[in-house]
C-alpha cells in the first residue's frame, strides 16, 4: 500500500519505518525542513532504539521516504495517517491547531479519494470534527473515510510495541475503510478491536489514565508503606501475582512523566467536567503524582536539616530509561526544588543532556560520567532507573562522596550489593532505610 504519514516525532516516525519495514511504500512529511534533511541523510532526530537501523534498511530499499512538501507527499497516496502532536493547554485540554493545520494542508493537496487515519491522541469527537473540516475545504472533488487507530507506544520501546502489539484498535463507521486498515496492519499478526470512532479515541484515554492511576495508588501505598514499616517491594510483587491486578505499572517510585501520561490524564479530567461527569480519581492521580515528584527532596531535608551549600549529584534526567525526551520528566521539578533550597546540583545522563539543558538550564551543572556527577557530592539522587545505573561498581561511587548518601526515587538498586559497601545511608521509596556503618 502508499501510505503518507504527517509528523516525524515518536509516534509518526515509528509507525512510518515500522509500516515500511512490514512492506508497505511510506512517505512521511513534516514541514520541519531541518528534519526532514536530517532523516533524508539516515539519521533519526530523536533517541528510539533501533529507529535508525530501519531507518536506513528501509530508505535504501525504497519504500521510505522524507519531504517537506504536502503536494508531493500526497499525490500517490491512498492512506494517509495523522500523526501530528496535541499539546496540552493552558486549562487542561488537548490543543487541535496542529490537527487543524494537518487538516487544512490535507484539504488543499489531497488529489485522490482516501482514508484520513488519525493516530494522534485526539478528544473524543476530534474524527467527526476533521472530516467536517476537511469537506469544508477541499480543493479536489474526492471521497474522505476516516479511522481512529490510536497508538499505544511506550518511548523507549516504540518499535517493539508496533511490530509486537498488543492489539490494533481500529474505530470507524466505514466497513470496506475498516477492512483496508485491517490489511494495512496484517502482517502484523496482531489482534483486531474493530468499534466507531468515539469509542476508539476513549480507549486511548481510557488505558492511559488508568495505568497512570496505577502508578499513583502504588506511589499512595508506598508512602503509608513507609509510615506503617512495610516494605512496598513486597507488596506490589504480592498484588501483581493476582492475575485480575497484574504487576505492570506497579513500581513505587517518583512519579509518571513524559509526553503522554500528564497530558491525557488533564485532556480526559477536562473533557469529564466539560460533560457534567468529573472523575475525581483523575483529579487525585495528578495530585498524588505532581507530590511524589519532589518526594526524594522530601526525604533529604528531612536528613540534612537544610540543603543551603550542600552538593548534590543526580542520575538520570529523561523521564524514563531508553529516550532522551525530557516532557514532564520529574528531574525538572527535582533539581528546580532543590537548587531553590540552596542546593548545588550536578548531573548526569546517558542521552538527555542536551535536551535537559534546554529545559532546566544553568540551574544545574552536566557532566559526563556518574562518578563525576558523585564527586564531593553530599548525597547522590537515583532519579533515572537508566539500566546503566544499576551495574555501577558502587564502592568507587561512594568512595569520591564527602557523604556516603544515596536516595533511590526509582527502587532501582540492590540493598544485598550496597550493604557489602560498608558505611551507607540508603533511602529508597516504600522500604526500609538502610542505615550502616562500616563496623555493622
Amino acid at each position: 500500500m502508499r501510505i503518507a504519514v504527517l509528523g516525524t516525532g515518536y509516534v509518526g516516525l515509528s509507525t512510518g519505518v515500522c509500516l515500511a519495514e512490514i512492506g508497505h511504500h511510506v512517505i512521511c512529511i513534516d514541514v520541519d525542513e531541518r528534519k526532514i534533511a536530517t532523516l533524508k541523510q539516515g539519521k533519526s532526530p530523536i533517541y528510539e532504539p533501533g529507529l535508525e537501523e530501519l531507518l536506513i534498511k528501509n530508505s535504501s530499499a525504497g519504500r521510505l521516504a522524507f519531504t517537506s512538501s504536502h503536494k508531493y507527499g500526497l499525490n500517490d497516496a491512498d492512506i494517509i495517517i495523522i500523526a501530528v502532536g496535541t499539546p496540552q493547554s493552558d486549562d487542561g485540554r488537548a490543543d487541535l491547531k496542529y490537527i487543524e493545520q494537518a487538516s487544512k494542508d490535507l484539504a488543499e493537496h489531497i488529489v485522490r479519494d482516501s482514508i484520513v487515519v488519525i493516530k494522534s491522541t485526539v478528544p473524543i469527537g476530534t474524527n467527526d470534527y476533521v472530516k467536517q473540516l476537511l469537506l469544508g475545504q477541499l480543493k479536489n472533488k474526492v471521497k474522505i473515510r476516516m479511522v481512529s487507530n490510536p497508538e499505544f507506544l511506550r518511548q523507549g520501546s516504540a518499535i517493539q510495541d508496533t511490530l509486537k502489539a498488543d492489539r490494533i484498535i481500529i474505530g470507524c463507521e466505514d466497513i470496506e475503510a475498516s477492512n483496508i486498515i485491517q490489511e494495512m496492519y496484517r502482517p502484523l499478526n496482531v489482534p483486531f478491536l474493530l468499534t466507531d470512532t468515539r469509542s476508539a479515541e476513549m480507549i486511548k484515554y481510557a488505558s492511559n489514565a488508568f495505568l497512570a492511576m496505577k502508578i499513583s495508588f502504588i506511589n499512595g501505598i508506598a508512602n503509608l508503606c513507609e509510615a506503617v514499616g512495610a516494605d512496598v517491594v513486597d507488596v506490589s510483587k504480592g498484588m501483581g501475582l493476582d492475575k485480575r491486578i497484574g504487576s505492570a505499572f506497579l513500581n513505587a517510585g517518583i512519579g509518571y512523566g513524559g509526553s503522554c501520561f500528564p497530558k491525557d490524564v488533564k485532556a480526559l479530567l477536562h473533557t469529564s467536567k466539560e460533560h457534567g461527569m468529573p472523575l475525581s480519581l483523575l483529579e487525585q492521580t495528578i495530585a498524588i503524582n505532581e507530590k511524589q515528584q519532589e518526594f526524594l527532596v522530601k526525604k533529604a531535608l528531612d536528613r540534612f536539616g537544610t540543603l543551603t551549600g550542600k552538593k548534590i549529584g543526580i542520575l538520570g534526567l529523561s523521564f524514563k530509561p531508553e529516550t532522551d525526551d525530557m516532557r514532564e520528566a520529574p528531574s525538572i521539578r527535582i533539581s528546580r526544588a532543590l537548587t531553590a533550597l540552596g542546593a548545588e546540583v550536578t548531573a548526569y545522563d546517558p542521552v538527555a543532556i542536551t535536551n535537559a539543558r534546554q529545559v532546566i538550564g544553568d540551574i544545574i551543572t552536566y557532566t559526563d560520567a556518574p562518578i563525576k556527577a558523585a564527586n564531593g557530592a553530599d548525597a547522590l539522587f537515583i532519579v533515572t532507573e537508566w539500566e546503566e545505573f544499576r551495574k555501577l561498581e558502587f564502592e568507587a561511587i561512594l568512595g569520591v562522596m564527602k557523604n556516603r548518601i544515596i536516595f533511590d526515587g526509582r527502587n532501582c538498586l540492590d540493598e544485598e550489593d550496597l550493604r557489602e559497601c560498608g558505611t551507607i545511608e540508603y533511602y529508597s521509596v516504600g522500604r526500609p532505610n538502610v542505615i550502616l556503618k562500616r563496623d555493622d
